[in-house]
């Protein structure tokens, strides 16, 4: 059998070792003995057991000592344990000293930065005698003379090993900063030091990572010139009390970058050996929290909507009931052929009603449970038919414009709430505009761009009298209006709650040259790669509705895809063991007391190999889907188009 590699150095080591001249041992931090050579052994006449790795340092001494090594000696005991101690806080050291058998050795000591040290016993005894006899033939030189020639040798030869050992230190230093430079460049944050002066000592290079367009190089400048003047204003406060000697840990947003940043403002209190002494700097640890504040700020208006929903969802109820009673009674008045006069008032009662069951509705939309629905959209196809919606119902003279900049490729919006909301904005900029006296004429613009790879920004700006100070203020409050009696007050409390949760915001303004501005904005995610087109299949399609059933198969065909259609889960499972079946794709609710997730059950038992999907228009909350998700079945969402059909059977995976 080949000798192991570890094996062959260690001989070879103790080879070379044993090869020098001098005496040579390593003690561990446990006092225990981890390296000597033959040398070591011969000078002090030691047993093999003390010259074994693991033979104790105390058990040495105490064989030394007792062997008359150190001279006579009264307290054996007491003088073992003075050399344990001193071992214990051991420092470098370099002595010279005569044994009993009339030898003279050098005794050169370093402690190891892994703990313990290393000691080298050199027989001096030579050199010595050479000394003396120097010093009996050259009465010529003085006695001083010698004196400092032998205390020079004995320092510099004690200041070899003090330098031998602030090598060994200055490397392990380098090695513990290289090791801390790469852990520092290596975490998704940036990290510095700013002086008293505000100027940056040291930096990894992770901000330009964190707060794009900031400049790489930002050594010797100060975190004004870096920051910016917008974002420094930000900081200073935190800044301030940092150089004060308080910690702090805040969040704020960038406005250059449009990112949102946490960051950690810690006082430098380090002084001289590691001792605490004054502010003397700040270290800076920021990160990028941009995609965690957007889903808090989802999960919170999620929260928002529930308890809103607790909170009416009984007074609603009631209130539709009692709104259901008053216009059937005010019906039963209509036919009983009353005067002009009254006929006006029972038409008035029912006007008001029927906007508080609109009301109860918005309400409802605004408070009910509604998961996100982001699909792929090329966002200037999508304002472009916002436009060609919205335009017919604005007034002669009043222009509706639509510019998009920088977003070409889709990204991934929830398209029915984004369009209810911005058709809301260009309403409420039609009004503005004809309640500022504008009759002849008008604008709306609503333009689209990226904010750096963090946010999609819509804005809509008009060229009306702009918000009212009060509007500013309250314009986002459920139930502020400005029309009176005939505002509900919902609308931009709408675009708010949408705004917010598909982790976004919504900002008011008013333009300098006059009208209000809008801003809208949303998280930008990019669209996934559209999916290869997926192998034409037979599909089974479960569907109960017949015009439901058209319209989806035709889908289908168009896709290449063959169709078998059924109306039930019976129905469909007489079909499902045709083993040409490559797709089962299902409605939820089917008539008969099994659904379409029954189904899907049934089949997964059956071990059908045939991927499985369904379709629902139920809230993505109900117990049904809920089922479908517990049986990893995919739900595509109703209504949908042959686009979102294709997308959701090309990347949804199937049980």
């Amino acid at each position: 059998m080949p000798e192991n590699p570890g094996d062959m150095t260690a001989k070879l080591t103790q080879a070379g070792l044993n090869l020098i001249q001098q005496a040579l041992s390593i003690f561990d931090s446990e006092l225990r003995l981890a390296v000597s050579n033959r040398a070591y052994q011969e000078m002090f006449a030691l047993p093999d057991h003390l010259t074994t790795p693991g033979a104790g340092f105390e058990e040495t001494i105490r064989y030394l000592v007792t062997r008359g090594e150190y001279g006579p000696v009264e307290d054996v005991e007491a003088a073992v344990r003075d050399r344990v101690e001193t071992a214990r806080a051991f420092r470098p050291h370099y002595m010279e000293r005569p044994r009993p058998n009339g030898r003279t050795i050098s005794v050169e000591g370093a402690p190891l930065p892994q703990g313990g040290w290393v000691t080298v016993y050199t027989d001096i005894t030579e050199i010595k005698h050479q000394e003396t006899l120097l010093r009996a033939r050259s009465a010529e030189l003085s006695e001083q003379l010698l004196a400092h020639a032998e205390r020079l040798g004995q320092a510099n030869r004690a200041l070899a090993a003090t330098n031998a050992a602030l090598e060994e230190a200055q490397r392990e230093l380098t090695e513990t900063e290289a090791r801390t430079r790469l852990t520092t460049e290596m975490m998704p944050a940036h990290i510095a030091h700013v002086g008293t002066d505000l100027r940056y000592t040291y930096s990894n290079r992770r901000l330009a990572s964190v707060m794009p367009g900031r400049p790489a190089q930002i050594l010797g400048l100060t975190l004004a010139e870096v920051l910016g003047p917008e974002t420094f204003a930000r900081v200073a406060p935190y800044l301030n009390r940092a150089l004060a000697g308080e910690a702090s840990v805040f969040e704020f947003t960038d406005e250059v970058s449009g990112r949102r940043i946490r960051g950690a403002f810690t006082p430098d209190r380090i002084g001289p050996e590691g001792t605490e002494g004054p502010v003397n700097g700040v270290y800076i640890l920021s990160m990028d929290v941009t995609e965690e504040a957007q889903a808090r700020a989802a999960l919170l208006q999620t929260r928002k909507r529930e308890l809103a929903a607790q909170l009416s969802s009984g007074l609603a109820h009631d209130f539709a009931n009692l709104l259901t009673v008053i216009l059937g009674l005010q019906s039963r008045l209509e036919r009983l052929g009353l005067p002009a006069e009254a006929a006006e008032l029972v038409a008035a009662t029912q006007a008001t009603a029927r906007r508080g069951g609109r009301l109860l509705d918005r309400i409802a939309g605004i408070s009910g449970r509604r998961a996100p629905r982001p699909v792929p959209t090329d966002l200037p196809v999508y304002l472009g038919d916002l436009r060609a919606l919205v335009a017919p119902s604005l007034p002669e003279g009043v222009q509706l414009s639509v510019s998009v900049a920088g977003l070409t490729a889709p990204v991934m919006i929830d398209q029915g709430p984004l369009q209810d909301a911005l058709v809301n904005l260009v309403l409420n900029a039609r009004d503005a505009i004809g309640a500022g006296g504008v009759t002849a004429g008008g604008e709306i613009r609503l333009a689209a761009r990226p904010v750096r790879d963090t946010w999609v920004e819509i804005t809509v700006t008009d060229t009306g009298p702009g918000f009212s100070p009060e509007a500013l203020a309250h314009g986002l409050d459920p139930f502020f209006t400005t029309k009176g009696s005939e505002g509900s007050g919902l609308g931009l409390s709408m675009v708010y709650d949408q705004a917010n949760l598909a982790g976004g915001s919504v900002r008011l303004t008013n333009r300098p040259e006059g009208g209000a501005r809008v801003v809208l904005r949303l998280p930008l995610r990019l669209a996934p790669p559209a999916p290869a087109s997926t192998a034409p299949d037979l599909v089974l399609l479960v569907e109960d509705t017949e015009e439901i059933r058209l319209s989806v198969r035709e889908m289908l065909r168009a896709r290449g895809h063959a169709v078998i259609e059924a109306a039930s889960v019976e129905e469909a499972l007489t079909l499902a063991d045709l083993p040409e079946i490559g797709l089962v794709l299902s409605d939820i609710g089917l008539p008969g007391p099994r659904s379409g997730v029954d189904l899907m059950e049934a089949l997964t038992a059956r071990g059908t190999r045939a991927r499985r999907c369904l379709m629902t228009s139920l809230p993505a909350a109900d117990p049904a889907c809920r089922r479908a998700a517990a049986l990893g079945v995919p739900v595509l969402p109703k209504p949908f188009d042959a686009t979102g059909l294709a997308a959701f059977l090309g990347t949804g995976s199937a049980a």
